[in-house]
């Protein structure tokens, strides 16, 4: 005698499930593809952001990264030294890691025209990409992470938010093929 599944014919109980299922996996993408910001949804709010004015001077910073669980892998300080001169910035960054470890990045920045920006630094594949509107910049770029023994190319989704004068938190997803890894908060304060 045949299984009614192995004929072709599916139990309704199986068929519901899969009916549920798949409402279920519709549901949560809709709603993913609904939850990413747009950068136009910060255009109003204040203080406005200018990268020229916020780093400019010294910069000290205090962050976590995590993992796509949310587990705090690594916990980290930075300084940064800030200058600009016209449109053209250089952000000198000193990294102390939890571990004893310690990191240097110098970010090149370029202002463009309409609160867009570009920046490069020696880890960084091509060339970064920004937009600021109201108190906020995104901030996109592909970084060489060194992971061990070798090295991969990791997106970063980068959002900075200028809370006053003196206070920025900045929140960037890390991803690789699409796929989140984890994710970096950070809180700096100008001095």
């Amino acid at each position: 005698m045949t299984h009614p599944t192995s004929a072709g014919v599916r139990p309704p109980r199986r068929r519901f499930l899969r009916a549920g299922t798949s409402v279920a996996a519709a549901s949560v993408l809709a709603m993913a593809g609904c939850a990413a910001p747009d950068i136009q949804d910060y255009a109003s709010e204040r203080p406005a952001l200018d990268l020229r004015s916020y780093f400019n001077g010294t910069i000290d910073g205090y962050g976590i990264f995590t993992d796509r669980g949310g587990k705090v892998v690594r916990r980290f300080t930075v300084v940064i030294e800030c200058s600009w001169s016209g449109d053209q910035g250089v952000l000198d960054e000193d990294f102390t890691y939890s571990d004893g470890t310690k990191e240097k990045r110098v970010w090149r920045i370029t202002r463009l025209a309409d609160g867009r920006y570009t920046g490069t630094a020696g880890d960084i594949v091509g060339q970064a990409r920004g937009v600021a509107r109201g108190n906020t910049l995104n901030w996109s770029y592909t970084m060489a992470l060194p992971v061990d023994g070798r090295v991969i190319e990791v997106q970063f989704d980068d959002w900075m938010y200028l809370m006053d004068d003196t206070v920025m938190l900045n929140k960037a997803e890390m991803s690789k093929f699409g796929i989140r890894l984890g994710e970096v908060t950070l809180a700096f304060r100008k001095r």
